[in-house]
C-alpha cells in the first residue's frame, strides 16, 4: 500500500490546471478555468477547475475531486494506479507501507539520458554532425542531447546498473522481439530527452548518423509517453510562451535546439506526428497566438494545411509561415538570416486564409465543374466557424473562386441541417457510423488516435475532429446521433475488425498511389512500399497498427 505520507508529498506537487489542461481544454474565467465537462453531455461549460483550491466541479451533473479523483475518472483507473501514472508522470518515487512491494522509481529515464550525454562527448562524428548544423555546447547542455550506442551496449549498461528490465520495457527504453530477445529501442542515434510540462524525462526521440532507413524514431507510445499530448521542449519554453502569449511550432527538433539558440525560446516541435486534437489542450495553456513554421515542400504544406483547419476550427488565433527553397528555421539560423526569419514569424499567413488558399489551389477553377466542388467544400468549411467569421470569410472565398458573395449562403443550411434527411453512399454510412461509435463511447477514443485521425477518412474528416474534440454544438454531430439509418458498430471486437477493414483498404490505397508517383526519389520509393506492405500484413494478423 502507498503510504499517505508519499500521497500527499505527490499531492503538494501537482498543479490541477496542469493535470486537467492535458486532458481537455480550458479557458480562463476569473482567478479560474472552465470547459464543457468531459463526464456528460453539454453545450455551455459548466466544469469548473479552480487553482486556488486545487479542486474541479462541474456544476451540472456535480462530479468534483481533486487532480488524482480527475485521472481516476478520466482514464478509467482506481486510487492506487491513478497515483502511480502521475507519480511517473511527475518524475516522483513513491513509498509503500511493504518493503517487500517498495516501488521506488529508478530514475531509469535520467539514469539512461545522463549515460546518452557522457557518450555523445566520446563519439565525434555524432558531435561534428551538431557542430556543423550550428548547434552550440550549450545548447547541447541545455537540452540534454546525447548518443544512443549499439543495442548489445545499451542492454549492457542497463545490466551492470541492475536497472529493472521490466520497467526499461514499460517506459520504452527496451523491446522484445517475437522470440522474446531483449532489444534497444534507440540505436546509434543522436537522442533527444523528451520531457513532460512537469519536466521529467518521459522518452526520447532519436535521429540516425549511420544511414537507418527511418530518419528520426520516438520512444514507444506507454503510460507516460503519449507523442499526441506532448510537445518538444515545452518544458523549456513555458515561461516564454505565458509571458508573451505565442507560440512557435515546428516540425524538428533540431529547428527548435536552433530557435531557442536565436533567442526564440517559445519554440516547440511535435515528436514526429501531425498536429492533432489531442495537442490542443497543452496548446490552449496561456491562450497564446500559434505560428506554424513548417517546410514549404508539398509534405509540408500538406500538414500545415491539416493543422489550420484544426487549429481554426478550433478558434485558436495565428497562422503559417513556410520555409521555401528547401531551408527550415535551423538553416535560415546557422545561415545568420535571423532577421529575415524574425519578419517572416511577424507575417504569417492566417490559418482560415491559408486553409481557403490551399483548398482552392487543387481545383482547376476554368472547370465550371471543379470550380462548384470548390465552393461546396469551402462552404462546408465555413460551416465550422462562428457565424461572425463565416460573415467575415464570405467574401475572401468569393474573391478567391470569381464568384458573387451571394453565392455563398452558409448560415441558412446550418439551421435545418438538423432536421433534414442527407442521402448518404456506401463509405458515408462507414464513416459516419464509426464517428457515431465514438460520439456514443467517448471513453475509446483515446485508444484509437493512435491508429487514426481525420485525414484517414475521405469525406466525413471534419465531423470526426468535431467528435474528438467534444464539439456537442456541431449541427453534424447533432443530425448524425438523431439519423437511426446510421448504426454503431457493436463492441470493441466489432469495432476492432471494423477497423482493421477500413485501415487494410486505406493502406492499399496509399501503396498504389506510391507505386504510380514518379516526384521522390527511388530510396524513398522503396521505403515507402516497404513501409505500406509491413502495416498491410499486420493487418492481415489482425493487428492494429500506428499512423506513424
Amino acid at each position: 500500500m502507498i503510504t499517505q505520507d508519499s500521497i500527499e508529498a505527490l499531492k503538494a506537487r501537482l498543479d490541477i490546471v496542469d493535470i486537467v489542461g492535458s486532458y481537455i481544454e480550458l479557458k480562463r474565467a476569473g482567478s479560474s478555468f472552465k470547459a464543457p465537462c468531459p463526464f456528460h453531455d453539454e453545450k455551455s461549460p459548466s466544469f469548473v477547475v479552480n487553482p486556488s483550491r486545487q479542486s474541479y466541479h462541474c456544476f451540472g451533473c456535480g462530479v468534483h475531486g481533486d487532480s488524482i479523483k480527475f485521472v481516476m475518472e478520466y482514464e478509467k483507473l482506481n486510487y492506487p494506479e491513478a497515483i502511480e501514472k502521475l507519480a511517473a508522470s511527475n518524475n516522483f518515487s513513491l513509498h509503500y507501507t511493504d518493503d517487500t512491494k517498495q516501488k521506488k522509481r529508478s530514475n531509469l529515464l535520467e539514469t539512461l539520458n545522463d549515460w546518452y550525454q557522457k557518450l555523445l562527448e566520446e563519439k565525434r562524428d555524432a558531435m561534428e554532425y551538431l557542430h556543423e548544423r550550428g548547434i552550440y555546447a550549450s545548447s547541447i547542455e541545455r537540452f540534454g542531447i546525447g548518443y544512443a550506442p549499439t543495442s548489445p551496449e545499451t542492454l549492457r549498461f542497463l545490466e551492470q546498473r541492475k536497472l529493472p528490465t521490466p520497467e526499461a520495457i514499460e517506459q520504452g527504453a527496451i523491446g522484445r522481439g517475437d522470440e522474446g530477445r531483449l532489444f534497444a529501442r534507440f540505436i546509434e542515434r543522436i537522442t533527444f530527452p523528451i520531457h513532460s510540462t512537469s519536466g521529467a524525462i518521459v522518452g526520447f526521440g532519436g535521429r540516425t548518423i549511420t544511414g537507418h532507413q527511418a530518419k528520426y524514431v520516438n520512444s514507444s507510445q506507454n503510460a507516460i509517453f503519449n507523442k499526441s499530448r506532448l510537445l518538444y521542449a515545452y518544458h523549456l519554453a513555458r515561461e516564454a510562451i505565458y509571458r508573451r502569449r505565442e507560440i512557435i511550432v515546428t516540425e524538428g527538433y533540431l529547428d527548435v535546439v536552433m530557435l531557442h539558440q536565436a533567442g526564440f525560446t517559445h519554440a516547440v516541435a511535435t515528436l514526429g506526428t501531425a498536429l492533432t486534437a489531442e495537442h490542443l489542450p497543452l496548446l490552449r495553456k496561456g491562450e497564446p497566438k500559434i505560428f506554424l513554421a513548417y517546410d514549404g515542400d508539398k509534405a509540408g504544406r500538406a500538414a500545415a494545411y491539416k493543422a489550420s483547419k484544426l487549429l481554426s476550427m478550433s478558434g485558436f488565433d495565428g497562422g503559417v509561415v513556410l520555409f521555401e527553397g528547401g531551408l527550415d528555421p535551423a538553416d535560415m539560423i546557422k545561415n545568420g538570416q535571423i532577421e529575415q526569419l524574425n519578419a517572416l514569424l511577424h507575417k504569417p499567413i492566417p490559418f482560415i486564409e491559408f486553409v481557403i488558399s490551399e483548398m482552392i489551389s487543387t481545383y482547376d477553377l476554368q472547370d465550371h465543374k471543379a470550380k462548384e466542388t470548390a465552393l461546396h467544400e469551402n462552404i462546408a468549411f465555413l460551416k465550422t466557424l462562428s457565424p461572425l467569421l463565416q460573415e467575415e470569410y464570405r467574401p475572401f472565398v468569393a474573391s478567391k473562386l470569381g464568384i458573387s458573395p451571394s453565392l455563398i449562403q452558409v448560415g441558412r443550411t446550418n439551421k435545418t441541417s438538423a432536421t433534414q434527411p442527407i442521402n448518404f453512399s456506401h463509405h458515408d454510412i462507414w464513416e459516419l457510423s464509426f464517428i457515431k461509435t465514438l460520439l456514443e463511447r467517448p471513453h475509446i477514443a483515446d485508444s484509437l488516435l493512435d491508429f487514426i485521425d481525420g485525414s484517414l477518412l475521405q469525406y466525413h474528416g471534419s465531423e470526426f475532429e468535431s467528435a474528438i474534440q467534444g464539439r456537442s454544438d456541431d449541427p453534424r454531430l447533432s443530425a448524425l446521433m438523431m439519423d437511426d439509418r446510421i448504426r454503431t458498430f457493436e463492441g470493441d471486437e466489432g469495432l476492432r475488425a471494423e477497423l482493421i477493414t477500413f485501415l487494410s483498404a486505406h493502406y492499399n490505397r496509399e501503396l498504389k498511389k506510391v507505386t504510380t508517383q514518379n516526384t521522390i526519389s527511388f530510396d524513398q520509393k522503396s521505403y515507402l512500399i516497404r513501409q505500406f506492405r509491413e502495416k498491410i500484413e499486420r493487418l492481415k494478423r489482425g493487428e492494429l497498427v500506428p499512423l506513424t
